[in-house]
């Protein structure tokens, strides 16, 4: 009998160390599940964190290109207005200088000479300009005078 109860504790033993092996594996498997999903959770908030970073920096960088943009060409706007406006005021300068005929002549030809320093590899020559040409002529004859008399 002493024999048989040896056994029976011997049987128990091996029972509960079975059960006790086997809830150790559970809790260390139930462990690591655990551990893998919250390193996934992490990894993933990780992800989306950086990709709001990325896009709100993206989206800062299109406003500075924008606002770099806006102020380029407000500054040309600027820029064509007051040379339209420095044309205009030397138009009205010389409507009240109230040029003769020579004068006009001679800006025009000052215009011709200006588009004729351009890159076009034609030029129409009006017919007003033969009679400038004489004009030009004149007035180098007329300031070689004057410097000679000097």
């Amino acid at each position: 009998m002493e024999k048989q109860m040896k056994a029976e504790r011997e049987r128990r033993e091996k029972i509960l160390q079975a059960e006790g092996d086997k809830k150790s594996q559970v809790l260390v498997a139930e462990g690591e599940k655990e551990s893998q999903i919250l390193r996934a959770q992490a990894k993933k908030e990780a992800q989306i964190l950086e990709a709001e970073a990325e896009k709100q920096a993206m989206i800062l960088r299109a406003d500075a290109v924008r606002e770099q943009k806006m102020l380029e060409a407000e500054g040309e706007a600027k820029a064509i207005e007051m040379v339209q406006k420095a044309l205009a005021d030397s138009i009205v300068k010389l409507n009240e200088a109230n040029p003769n005929e020579r004068v006009i002549q001679l800006k025009s030809l000052e215009s011709f000479a200006k588009a004729a320093d351009g890159k076009a590899t034609k030029i129409i020559i009006p017919s007003e300009i033969q009679g400038l040409a004489g004009l030009a002529t004149g007035l180098k004859s007329l300031v070689e005078n004057d410097n000679s008399a000097n």
